[in-house]
């Protein structure tokens, strides 16, 4: 959690500082008492924010609720997976420093069950726990201090990504790989693998163009979008995930090859 210079418990996104004296309290028993805590009622696809600092928390649900999001809000890990498997958000913002556990197993439990995006929010620097919570299953991340409308950006870019492919699309077979756009599941020598949504959007996207070599940016392009700005190397971060899942080796590579000073392709003689 960041702080300005001179204050003391109070929490500061992108320059703004607001008071944390028992912000939400009032909204959250309320809340409880209607059965379902940390809930703020409004239109709109579900959005679960999760945030120790909550003053920090409710003002990027302010934002979010401005766009027209249901914003529902939890303060430690244990509570957030619990209020994820109640209200089934589409997308979870996510700080990776909470009580109780951290935001890395929130993600782990989260994919257990949930294929809703996931956001994290990191501390300027911290890249080893960037490169595991993606690893986990988060799709994509902003860094502390972020400014929110830069959040709600990102918050849209995601959920304006298409979800599944048209009636007509056949699966694609790449050697023993199977890709089934429709029904947006993949098999590798007739075993089913579990991916996220957006490891299937990446492999989606190469499969798409077999042995055609896509740089990072192009691949950015489909999965992401063309407005998405950030780390190309979030790409990489991706393609680990998935040859470690479809059990392929990047020195001797079956299904996704490196292609050196460019990016990457399908190898089509999987």
């Amino acid at each position: 959690m960041t702080r300005m210079p001179g204050t003391r418990g109070t929490p500061s996104v992108a320059g703004q500082s607001h008071p944390v004296a028992h912000p939400l309290r009032d909204e959250e028993r309320a809340a409880v008492s209607a059965g379902y805590p940390g809930r703020v009622h409004t239109p709109g696809p579900r959005i679960l924010v999760v945030d120790d600092e909550a003053a920090l928390a409710k003002v990027v649900a302010s934002y979010l609720e401005r766009e027209g999001f249901e914003v529902a809000l939890a303060h430690d890990g244990p509570t957030a997976v619990a209020l994820a498997r109640r209200t089934d958000p589409v997308l979870v913002v996510l700080d990776l420093m909470l009580p109780g556990f951290d935001g890395i197993e929130v993600c782990r439990q989260l994919r257990t069950f949930s294929d809703a995006y996931v956001l994290m929010l990191t501390a300027r620097g911290d890249e080893v726990d960037k490169v595991i919570g993606l690893s986990v299953g988060a799709d994509d991340y902003v860094v502390k201090p972020f400014g929110p409308r830069e959040l709600v950006a990102r918050v849209r870019a995601m959920l304006r990504r298409p979800r599944s492919g048209t009636a007509s699309e056949a699966p694609r077979r790449i050697g023993g790989l199977v890709v089934d756009p429709v029904s947006r599941t993949v098999s590798v020598d007739d075993a089913p693998v579990a991916l996220t949504r957006t490891e299937f959007d990446v492999l989606l996207t190469l499969s798409d163009r077999p042995s055609a070599a896509l740089s990072r940016r192009q691949i950015i392009d489909e999965v992401w979008g063309p407005n998405w700005f950030g780390d190309e190397h979030i790409v990489d971060v991706h393609i680990r995930a998935l040859r470690r899942k479809l059990g392929d080796d990047a020195a001797a590579p079956r299904f996704v090859r490196t292609v050196r000073g460019v990016g990457y392709a399908m190898e089509a003689t999987g």
